[in-house]
């Protein structure tokens, strides 16, 4: 072949119409036929690797991811049921990815919102399920999203967290799980039409509805405010579960409001002695939380409802000693590290959750009223090498609680 009537070996273009040619052994190829190749290429690799990642995924039964939540989270079974129940059909979604037929039917995702008071264990269950997940898993904290175009995070910083869980990988965190916490914290700040914005309330539901729906969503990978110079990252969240979670203060009484209402007249007599005036979160409702502040496009995209109850005295001792991760193990690991046996007497236990349930911290005050209690030992015992074991007993718990300024904390 003459210099002159050179031509790509792949498309066959002249080289007059290309802008580069390159030469091999026995033949060319130009610059249009090397960028196809290239888009084929990673067509395949993605593909190879998102086939690689579902055929990986350990399809656990429900009843196996309650049992490993039970190995920390003490109660709480039915929102254990609901999230196991999620999480199983979230990874048969994601297998259906594998070998789907024509016409086969479309499985929808179910996102959750969990309802509870602080402290009864939504973010715990959410960081359970994290350990035993092989997908891509970020927690976010709705309190600090706004509108776009305000101070704050946009909502599209959520995924951002997901796409950093994943190393950045696409595929994986397009089959990933997301929990929101805090999520009563975006309500509608009033029912009345204002002049002024709603910038972190409304604003940043009207902003989650497209994450929530699934759609493709461009996404600032560093994360913080997007702007237009910056390069994005597009994600699809069709295949992205959503787990709400949230203390919704006060939503008892909207509760309360609409039981009694249901419960006025001779007939339903008999109906309001069977109500549960301790725990009226069973009853929540959609209708609750759109009283409450969330707008009904939100609800609607978040069509599993739950709750978890409030902790009593018996569980919340249980809580101190028996989860794999459990408080009472904590110290016991952190004195045994200095040779040092400790023992702590039941009746401790009785007066530390006794205090969490008169200051109303739930589980989540344990830890402090433990640091109260223990602060003095930490401090004094790695120097004095001669002990070897300490026994905590209820005259030195209280005396070290009367002292501490948790005894300055009153009920709310």
């Amino acid at each position: 072949m003459s210099k002159d009537n050179i031509k790509c070996s792949f498309c066959g273009r002249d080289k007059q119409d290309t802008a580069v040619l390159i030469a091999g052994i026995t033949g060319h190829i130009c610059d249009k036929c090397i960028e196809q190749a290239q888009y084929i290429i990673r067509e395949e690799l993605s593909n190879k690797a998102s086939q690689s990642a579902y055929s990986h995924l350990n399809l656990l039964k429900p009843a196996e991811i309650k049992k490993f939540l039970e190995e920390y989270v003490i109660g709480q079974d039915e929102a254990k049921k609901v999230l196991s129940v999620a999480v199983y059909n979230h990874y048969k979604r994601l297998s259906q990815k594998i070998a789907k037929k024509e016409n086969d039917i479309d499985i929808e995702k179910s996102n959750i919102i969990l309802v509870g008071e602080t402290g009864t264990g939504k973010t715990l269950l959410a960081r359970t399920i994290a350990k035993l997940l092989h997908v891509p898993f970020c927690i976010a904290d709705a309190t600090v999203l706004t509108e776009a175009g305000y101070v704050g995070e946009d909502v599209e910083s959520i995924l951002s967290r997901l796409l950093q869980a994943a190393d950045y990988d696409v595929a994986a965190a397009e089959r990933g799980i997301v929990f929101i916490d805090e999520v009563d914290k975006i309500a509608r700040k009033s029912d009345n039409a204002s002049i002024t914005r709603d910038v972190s309330g409304e604003g940043v539901q009207q902003g989650l509805l497209k994450l929530l729906e699934g759609s493709v969503v461009n996404v600032p990978p560093q994360g913080g405010r997007k702007h237009p110079e910056q390069k994005m990252v597009p994600i699809d969240t069709r295949n992205i579960l959503f787990v709400c979670g949230g203390a919704f203060d006060g939503i008892d009484k909207l509760i309360a409001n609409r039981v009694q209402a249901q419960t006025i007249g001779y007939s339903t007599s008999n109906r309001n002695k069977d109500i549960d005036k301790d725990n009226l979160l069973q009853y929540i409702s959609a209708q609750d939380l759109k009283k409450f502040g969330l707008i009904p496009e939100l609800i609607g995209r978040l069509p599993v409802l739950s709750y978890l109850n409030p902790l009593d005295k018996e569980t919340l001792i249980r809580i101190l000693s028996e989860p794999k991760n459990a408080l009472i193990k904590q110290y016991t690991k952190l004195f045994g590290m200095d040779d040092i046996e400790l023992k702590i007497e039941h009746e401790v236990l009785e007066l530390i959750v006794d205090k969490a349930i008169e200051y109303k911290l739930g589980a989540r005050g344990l830890r402090s009223i433990c640091e109260a209690i223990l602060l003095d030992t930490m401090f004094d015992l790695p120097s004095q090498k001669e002990v070897k074991e300490i026994t905590i007993t209820l005259e030195y718990a209280t005396e070290k609680l009367s002292k501490s300024k948790m005894s300055k904390l009153k009920a709310a």
